[in-house]
């Protein structure tokens, strides 16, 4: 018996069966960009199918070149465009997995000048005002998804996702906020919709009854103006009656002010609007966004809240996360902790995505793990993130792998990590490396300072110091004073804080210790329906849009957030994350300060200069967050002595506390000895 009746039980569409209820949701990874990636965007796809999953939907293809999601980005729009795509859909079908190509035309969130949208209203993400369709151009770009949807079917493909969600055109044909017409195409709900709904009717009629149609409906647009719940059900009914085969969800536009998919949104959180929409339409109803665990989904199946679930990241995460279900071995699942820093983050970045647990998603040609030509005797020294990735693919290479650490547990700095509000995902990647440890063979020595000396003695082939970072001690004036504490102290020692804290330096660190020290215990990211408080998510959906005013609950503590450098702190946290964790520190009333000389700690507290003003901060705790410095004196001391000797992670590179290049370099060692 399965421990997954649900998830992995088949669905029946009529013409086809899926082999389980998982949807790899679709999710750019910059290789669809170009003709000379698609045999590497095949690979990529293959793995995920060999993996297990029900269905897989590609990255955003645009329909023609005034839907890019910018300039040369993926089109199907052409007949000689085709023959890259049968390179996806034939090694997705070798695999014996089934493929659908996500339709996606960008509207006002292209960023190019050609962009085209409903009406002429600039999106706040782009710079570009887009041009506004004429009644004969909305009939052409109808046209356009319905041609690239038969290209799709030429291709190979066994379905297509037409997206109409997050903001992108079609979203905007359906609500007053973008949609200004007063033609056939806009002026009441059922003008709105009918794009859409015209968009799926020619759709059918063009690639017949054996193909699959999703269709991505906005369920929560989050924003102002944004769609009644009435109708999102008659998009739904209409949009079913025109011919989809499945209803997927979509949550927010990307313009919203309201996080959805970062590790800080408490797991299956929007689940509940899909639920809703059960019953209203017969057609099966998928279900999305933070749902990276079996167990997560399987409860969500059981209690009938949808027949599928979507699942993008969690699959660049780990590719055999199904098959790893079938097996009962979801702990040894790579989790996708919702980090967005190698995925999202490298998108926006115009760089190719990958994941920070997993280096090797998109890069499955270039990083390859295959058994070592010759076996050797290795040590690591660390069980940090770069340590632990280094050691568990050493040693699934052949090696024997002896792994050192001072500590009492393994994870480095994610120890302090886990222990943030909104960061609880992080206790998964530890529990997959002990996993990992126990899998492959690694010789763990936990509570073990190992010296040069040591380490000669053993004889070991190859050493690898992965000894991590040393908090850094700013120069200050009573720098030594009782009242002050070091980010290591509080989150490892436990070191009591007051009730007025000074935050010295407003990097990573810094912002983690505010969320520490403002959020309440445990914080609302365990807790579906107080987060959706604090961020004025509407669940009775009675507002356009269910976007109400966020009620957040008020800090225990008056927090100040200074650092050295002008400019608005937090300027350099990760663009799709950064933006959460300012909002939530503003919303604690943390007092963030740029420009700051710091002139003295004493009794009174921390004294500061901005420009020419001078001001007493009354705190009782200082904190330093004020960066960190590598920790490779025994790394030294090996080359000194003629070992052969690697140094990885902050032992190495000690800028901020990077464990996506950490786990990175980790494993492309590994893969290298």
């Amino acid at each position: 018996m399965s421990d997954y009746p649900h998830l992995l039980a088949p669905l029946d569409l009529g013409f086809t069966t899926l082999s389980n209820r998982v949807l790899m949701g679709s999710m750019h990874t910059g290789l669809e960009d170009k003709s000379s990636d698609f045999d590497k965007l095949a690979v990529y796809f293959a793995e995920r199918a060999r993996g297990g999953v029900g269905l897989i939907v590609t990255g955003g293809i645009a329909p023609s070149i005034r839907g890019w999601l910018k300039p040369f980005s993926g089109r199907l729009s052409m007949p000689w465009h085709v023959a890259r795509h049968r390179k996806v859909t034939g090694a997705v079908h070798t695999e014996g997995g089934k493929v659908c190509m996500q339709i996606l035309h960008a509207g006002r969130y292209a960023y190019h000048p050609l962009s085209v949208a409903p009406s002429k209203i600039k999106s706040p993400i782009t710079p570009f005002t887009p041009a506004e369709l004429s009644a004969r151009a909305v009939e052409s770009t109808i046209g356009d998804f319905v041609s690239s949807a038969k290209l799709a079917q030429d291709a190979g493909y066994d379905g297509v996702e037409i997206m109409g969600s997050e903001g992108y055109l079609i979203n905007q044909f359906l609500v007053e906020r973008t949609n200004k017409r007063s033609d056939d195409w806009g002026g009441t709900p059922e003008k709105r919709r009918r794009f859409a709904v015209e968009i799926v009717r020619r759709t059918r009629a063009a690639v017949g009854a054996n193909f699959i149609i999703v269709y991505r409906v906005s369920m929560l647009d989050l924003v102002e103006q944004g769609q009644t719940w009435d109708e999102v059900i008659a998009l739904a009914k209409d949009v079913e009656a025109a011919g989809a085969t499945l209803i997927n969800t979509g949550i927010g536009w990307h313009e919203a002010r309201v996080p959805t998919i970062v590790t800080s949104v408490p797991r299956g959180a929007f689940t509940w609007v899909t639920h809703k929409l059960r019953g209203e339409v017969k057609i099966p109803l998928i279900t999305t966004n933070r749902i990276n665990m079996p167990d997560v989904a399987e409860a969500i199946l059981a209690r009938g809240e949808a027949d599928m679930v979507s699942m993008a990241r969690p699959l660049l995460a780990d590719p055999q996360w199904v098959n790893k279900a079938r097996a009962g071995k979801a702990a040894s699942i790579n989790t996708c902790i919702a980090c967005n820093q190698a995925c999202l983050d490298h998108v926006f970045e115009n760089k190719r995505a990958s994941c920070m647990v997993n280096p090797r998603a998109c890069f499955e040609t270039e990083l390859v793990i295959t058994p070592a030509a010759r076996k050797k005797r290795i040590a690591v020294v660390g069980a940090g993130p770069a340590g632990l990735a280094c050691a568990t693919t050493l040693a699934e290479r052949g090696h024997t792998v002896v792994l050192y650490d001072a500590a009492a547990d393994i994870g480095g700095q994610f120890n302090m990590a886990k222990r943030i509000p909104g960061k609880e995902e992080f206790f998964e990647t530890l529990r997959y490396f002990r996993q990992r440890i126990a899998e492959t063979g690694v010789t763990l020595h936990l509570n073990t300072r190992v010296d040069t000396a040591a380490l000669q003695q053993e004889n070991f082939d190859e050493i690898v110091f992965a000894t991590g970072v040393l908090p850094r001690t700013p120069s200050i004036t009573g720098i030594d004073h009782r009242k002050v504490v070091s980010y290591y102290d509080v989150l490892t020692r436990n070191r009591p804080v007051g009730q007025r804290v000074a935050l010295i330096g407003a990097g990573g660190i810094g912002f983690d210790m505010a969320e520490f020290l403002t959020q309440s215990h445990p914080s609302p990211t365990t807790d579906i329906a107080r987060w959706s408080e604090e961020w004025g998510v509407d669940t009775s959906y009675s507002t356009r849009g269910a976007v109400t005013k966020p009620h957040p609950e008020p800090s225990e503590r008056q927090v100040w957030l200074l650092q050295r450098t002008p400019g608005k702190p937090g300027e350099k946290l990760n663009k799709t994350t950064g933006w959460v964790h300012r909002a939530a520190l503003k919303a604690k009333k943390v007092n963030m300060l740029a420009g700051v000389t710091y002139e003295r700690i004493d009794d009174d507290g921390l004294h500061i200069r901005i420009g020419e003003a001078r001001e007493v901060l009354p705190v009782d705790t200082v904190v330093l967050c004020a960066g960190q410095e590598s920790n490779r004196r025994d790394y030294d001391a090996a080359l000194a002595q003629g070992l052969k000797a690697h140094v990885i992670g902050g032992a190495d590179i000690a800028a901020e506390l990077d464990a996506k290049r950490a786990i990175a370099q980790g494993t492309r060692l590994a893969a290298s000895l």
